[in-house]
Order: structure tokens, then C-alpha cells, then sequence
């Protein structure tokens, strides 16, 4: 591993952050290879146990890279921490710790940056501006201040120089990818593709590098659930925000790691995980526009209780016909109706014309099997990893490997939404809610 840099700098320069995301890349694939060379002289108790220590060892290496490189590099791992169809529970804990513990920049440069956006400093424009970052993240970190008007705010802030840091991570991470992917067929067997993964990175990462872009999101959002008093979309202040300056009204509540700890009234909690479940495929099948960040800091619980949605950099919307198909698809499974479910595969890219429907019904039926039946279901009976390998040899048996541009998001925000179900283990009868919003 290259020495550690401050936490209160990025790395930059294409050829310097090149050779660390390298070097992380070759330490990660020359320890595979070490590992492989042993296995013949080992029992087989030996070689699972001595694989999963590899593994943990690597996770750990990716996790402080991700704390050293920011930007682009620490944004993948926060996609990869939700992969339980890839990675085994151990893997996913270790990088799970980069979704909370992101450490924050030095507070000149974030003036720095604020002044050049705005044309003055922060203790300039605000009545109050905390010094110390109520939160950070990937691309830029977020303090709480108050306006003029004495309205309490948080103020995103993008890290000065982030864009150029993505455009060169966006060029330096294939080798890393290939790395990681070793972990993915090694343990969980599956035929990972980065590409795919790559390409998630790639258009997510420069939509959400401009804030301009994100406040939009904002107002659609705020257009879309206008009607139910049960979301709460924050209000942005346009006076104070930029392409990389984004300042919305604070909001009071809890986040979803506090809701899930135990002790917690369990009505609160089936109240989040039927909310969260509604919110999400209605923006599926009636919005055309979804909300694909499925990270928990972007989500807070008020007292009331109210589902407040924080983050909106990265939104796919998707086209009416697009749209139209999943809801039609939707209600053909539920229906069990496999014409018109094979019909909406040739509709939606999944297959082409002559292929065979039958295994992809199959794998819809794994997917959707917590809302098939009228029936109170308990979604810990789901067992994610299970089904994930289930649905992986159906695939490589018949080849099913199209992947259209609309699956990539969709997909990574129905994982976020089954992580949450099951983690909040609530007994209800999820075919009826299903039902109400999709079918």
C-alpha cells in the first residue's frame, strides 16, 4: 500500500492517484495468486477457512484506499458494501464501515471552496456557519449553518477539485474492478461483470458532481410527492447554492440505523419498512423517476413519524415506455401471467426476439416470491444469498446476460430497498401493499 496522505487533502494527479489505485489493485489480485498457488498442499477445511481470511484481509486493504482517495474510489465501495448477491456477510461488514466514517476536510479549504462558488466566505453570507462537518461523504461533506433570516440549513459543499479526481478514477479504477471481481466468483460463485458496474459509476458520478443538477432533481421530487404529507422533500435556498455549493433546510429526525437498533418500538419500524417499500415502487411504476442512492444517511425518520429523503444526486428517470413496461411487467407476475410477461421482456431490452421467456419467468418468480402470495410473509424467510446464486445458474445455464440501461439502477435501488425489508423483519402482508402501488 502507498504511505497514507491527510485526510484533509485528496489525492491528485492522474499519474499519482494512478499508482495508488494500482498498487491497491495488485496487492488485492497478488494475494489471490499466492492463495492459489497454496491450495493444492491444503485440506479443504484449510482452503475455504484460509479464502476467507484472504478476503477479509483484501476488504480491509479496499476500505482504507477508499479513506485515502475520496472521490470516485470511495463512492465504489459504498456501491459494492450493498452487494450482498456478491460478497459474503464478512466482506460486506468491513466495507460497510466506509457508508459512516468518511473522515472530513480541512475547514480553509471548504471556505476556500464556498467563496469561490458564492463570492464570499462563509462567516460572510451566514448568520452561522459551523465549522465542524456535520456529515462527509464521497464527493463533499455538509455543515449545518443558519441563514440570515435565522432559518436552520446544512450547506453541501463539493471537495475542491473532486471533478478532476473522478474524471482520472474514472480512467484507473478497470484494474481494481478486476480485482474485485475475484472475490465475487471465488466466494459467492457468481459471473460478476464489471463493466456493468463500471458504467453504473460512470454516468451516476458526473450527474451527481453538479449541484445545479441535483436541485432539479429536488423540485421534481417535490412536485411528485406533493400529496402525501407522509414524505418530507427539503427546500432549497438558490441564493446560497452552486454547481457545487447546495444549501437546504434542516431537517430534525433519525436515521435508519437508529430505527433499526433494538429497543425500538416495533410499530415505528413496520411503519419505515412499509413506507420505504410504498415510496420506492411507486416511483418505479407511477413516477417514472427513482431515487437509486439507497445509502442510509440518506434517509431520516421525523417524530411524527415522516420519511424525509436528503440526497438527490443520483436519480434515474426513466422514459414513459420504460416506465409503462415495468408496470405492466409488475402486474403480469403478480397475475402470473407469463405471455405478457415474455411480451415486456422484448419490450424492456431484457431479451431478444426468438429467446426463450421461461428461465427469466423463473427468475422473476425467485425475486418476487415475498409478494406473490395473499399472505402474511416474513422477509427474513427470504434468503437473499440463496436466491442470488439460484438466479445467477439459471442465467449462466441459458445465457442470459443482456442487461439494458434502466437495469443497472433499478436494480441497485431493489437491493437497498430488500436490505432494509429484511433488516427491519416486519410480518405483514406484503402481496396486498404490493398490490396498492404497483399492481
Amino acid at each position: 500500500m502507498p504511505s497514507k496522505t491527510s485526510p484533509n487533502t485528496l489525492t491528485q494527479g492522474r499519474a499519482k492517484r494512478a499508482l495508488q489505485v494500482g498498487s491497491l489493485a495488485t496487492a488485492v489480485s497478488s494475494s489471490y495468486a499466492w492463495n492459489a498457488l497454496k491450495q493444492p498442499f491444503q485440506a479443504a477445511d484449510e482452503k475455504e477457512q484460509e479464502r476467507l481470511d484472504l478476503h477479509l484481509k483484501n476488504a480491509l486493504k479496499i476500505v482504507d484506499g477508499s479513506h485515502e482517495l475520496r472521490g470516485a474510489f470511495m463512492k465504489l465501495i459504498q456501491i459494492l458494501s450493498m452487494r450482498s448477491d456478491l460478497f459474503p456477510t464478512e466482506v460486506l461488514d468491513i466495507l460497510s464501515v466506509v457508508q459512516s466514517s468518511v473522515p472530513p476536510m480541512d475547514y480553509d479549504l471548504i471556505r476556500a471552496q464556498v467563496e469561490n462558488e458564492l463570492g464570499k466566505d462563509p462567516e460572510q453570507l451566514f448568520q452561522r456557519f459551523d465549522k465542524k462537518a456535520f456529515a462527509a461523504a464521497s464527493l463533499g461533506q455538509v455543515h449545518r449553518a443558519q441563514l440570515p433570516s435565522g432559518a436552520e440549513v446544512v450547506v453541501k459543499v463539493q471537495y475542491p477539485g473532486v471533478a478532476e479526481t473522478v474524471e482520472q478514477d474514472l480512467k484507473n479504477l478497470k484494474a481494481l474492478l478486476s480485482a474485485l471481481t475475484l472475490i465475487a466468483r471465488d466466494v459467492m460463485r457468481q459471473n460478476f461483470d464489471a463493466t456493468e458496474l463500471y458504467q453504473e459509476m460512470e454516468e451516476r458520478l458526473r450527474e451527481e458532481l453538479d449541484y445545479v443538477n441535483e436541485a432539479k432533481n429536488i423540485a421534481i421530487f417535490q412536485r411528485l410527492f406533493a400529496d402525501d404529507d407522509e414524505v418530507i422533500i427539503p427546500r432549497v435556498y438558490p441564493a446560497f447554492s452552486s454547481r457545487r455549493v447546495l444549501t437546504l433546510e434542516y431537517i430534525e429526525g433519525y436515521k435508519f440505523q437508529n430505527v433499526l437498533a433494538p429497543g425500538v418500538d416495533r410499530e415505528l419500524k413496520d411503519w419505515v419498512a412499509v413506507k420505504y417499500f410504498e415510496i420506492t415502487w411507486q416511483q418505479i411504476c407511477s413516477f417514472g423517476a427513482l431515487h437509486t442512492d439507497p445509502h442510509p444517511g440518506n434517509y431520516l425518520i421525523t417524530y411524527h413519524p415522516k420519511i424525509a429523503i436528503l440526497d438527490f444526486g443520483s436519480v434515474r428517470f426513466f422514459p414513459d415506455e420504460i416506465r409503462a413496461g415495468y408496470r405492466r411487467l409488475t402486474q403480469a407476475v403478480l397475475a402470473r401471467d407469463e405471455k405478457i410477461m415474455a411480451r415486456c421482456f422484448l419490450e424492456l431490452g431484457y431479451l431478444d426476439p426468438g429467446d426463450d421467456p421461461e428461465p427469466l419467468v423463473r427468475i422473476l418468480y425467485l425475486i418476487f416470491e415475498p409478494v406473490l402470495e395473499d399472505r402474511p410473509y416474513d422477509p427474513r424467510d427470504f434468503h437473499a444469498v440463496e436466491r442470488a446464486r439460484e438466479v445467477t445458474n439459471i442465467s449462466l445455464r441459458h445465457r442470459i446476460f443482456k442487461t439494458p440501461g434502466h437495469r443497472l439502477f433499478l436494480v441497485r435501488a431493489l437491493l437497498g430497498l430488500e436490505s432494509y425489508v429484511q433488516q427491519f423483519g416486519t410480518v405483514t402482508n406484503w402481496h396486498r401493499i404490493f398490490v396498492s402501488v404497483a399492481g
